[in-house]
């Protein structure tokens, strides 16, 4: 394990409300005024002190178009990371909603369904998920490299 990691929950907001913060190039201090609060106490919610306040938490996301579900679920994951990750994205929310959709369509029918194929339907889902990102790079670095070929290129000073 990464002995640099945080291991509190409030370290791990603290992480990844900063890490939001640096990838979007905001200030404290334009977080503070978007989110309507005095730059001290934002800079006491960003810094993880006191207790964790969702409200707050969705606010920071909305402020700076980031995933509020992702802050949350990297702190059971402990990794502030994730919630850079799904930043653009906003791959929690999707899932989030995805399941909000479930449950109005099946409702009590989901608790008859069984841990192991949960498990197996949704490794196999991320699996299929990550390979699509992957294979389209790759496809999108081919089509690229196959048309770039048709562009005119300047010609060298030598005249070569």
């Amino acid at each position: 394990m990464d002995t640099d990691r945080p291991t509190s929950q409030n370290a791990l907001l603290s992480q990844s409300l900063r890490l939001i913060r640096a990838h979007r190039r905001l200030r404290a201090a334009d977080v503070a005024q978007a989110m309507n609060m005095a730059l001290r106490s934002y800079e006491h919610f960003e810094s993880g002190a006191g207790r964790i306040n969702l409200e707050r938490i969705h606010r920071f996301a909305e402020v700076t178009d980031s995933d509020p579900h992702a802050i949350l679920a990297a702190l059971a994951l402990g990794s502030p990371e994730f919630a850079l990750r799904c930043a653009d994205n906003k791959l929690a929310t999707i899932l989030v909603v995805v399941l909000q959709e479930f449950d109005e369509e099946v409702g009590s029918m989901i608790g008859d369904l069984d841990a192991r194929t949960i498990i197996n339907t949704f490794t196999k889902s991320l699996r299929d998920l990550a390979t699509q990102s992957v294979s389209r790079d790759a496809e999108a670095d081919a089509w690229l490299a196959q048309r770039r070929t048709r562009l005119v290129t300047p010609a060298s000073e030598d005249g070569g």
